[in-house]
């Protein structure tokens, strides 16, 4: 094992009161077993095991009308916990974009996080455009990407995006498309975007995984958990197992994640 930071570049948390729920609902959407249970303290739980240096926390508005609600959650967590990065959420039908930045940014958050399956959106349709409009070159975007029985997060749609918005810093979570890997490596591998590698590698063979990142290019790749849906020792060991170098490993697990969230080295 490699000794050093870890950063967590996804974890999803909730309301204590209401995290069990929605962790299970989750659990339900994709039909695997959750093995955390959404709140703040298990998740600090399951990090600590692995020494975990940093997380990456948020949760989505699937409805418009709770994306203020959200972002004071989530900027709640970040005051009253030192290793959590806080990114806030927006809706394709929230009303003012431009002023919810601003004071997503006055909360202290520091990136925007987005799931079109659970928002119900396309990724490159004409309503998320002024999102795109409102981070670029200033917030990173941390996307959910990919399901196979859907086409509204499919990686086409992102290439669209960055094309369009060339100055947007984008993390393409689950390595650019869950259980669409092979339509991650026709239109986003390669391209000017971080993947995140969570619920990807339980998946994926390891030769194919190995390929895509290191077509990618390693320094584009960033160690995601997707807590509550996996543990951090799991994931650990998958990433592990890969066969990759030390170094290759240092920059997944905390250096590319340094750099793409401006943390002094």
């Amino acid at each position: 094992m490699v000794k050093g930071k870890i950063v967590d570049i996804h974890a999803h948390i909730f309301p204590e009161k209401i995290a069990n729920k929605a962790a299970q609902s989750t659990g339900d959407y994709y039909g695997i077993p959750m093995q955390g249970d959404g709140t703040i303290s298990n998740l600090l739980e399951n990090g600590s095991k692995i020494g975990v240096d940093r997380y990456v926390v948020h949760s989505t508005a699937t409805k418009a009308e709770q994306v203020q609600s959200v972002n004071d959650f989530i900027a709640s967590a970040v005051e009253h916990n030192d290793s959590f990065i806080g990114f806030g959420t927006l809706h394709p039908d929230f009303g003012n974009v431009k002023e919810e930045v601003e004071r997503i940014e006055s909360l202290g958050l520091k990136g925007i996080k987005l799931h079109p399956d659970f928002q119900e959106f396309n990724i490159d349709s004409d309503s998320a455009l002024p999102i795109y409009e409102a981070i670029e070159g200033r917030l990173p975007l941390l996307i959910h990407m990919g399901d196979e029985r859907k086409t509204l997060s499919h990686p086409k749609r992102l290439a669209k995006i960055l094309d369009r918005f060339p100055k947007l810093s984008v993390i393409a979570a689950h390595m650019g498309g869950y259980s669409m890997w092979d339509e991650s490596m026709e239109y986003l591998v390669g391209r000017d975007v971080y993947f995140d590698t969570s619920s990807t590698l339980m998946f994926l063979d390891k030769n194919k995984a190995l390929k895509m990142i290191r077509t990618h290019g390693v320094e584009k790749v960033l160690f995601g958990v997707d807590y509550p849906m996996w543990t951090h020792e799991e994931e650990l060991k998958r990433i592990h197992a890969l066969g990759l170098s030390d170094d290759e490993l240092e920059l997944i697990l905390w250096k590319n994640a340094y750099k793409c969230l401006n943390i002094d080295m």
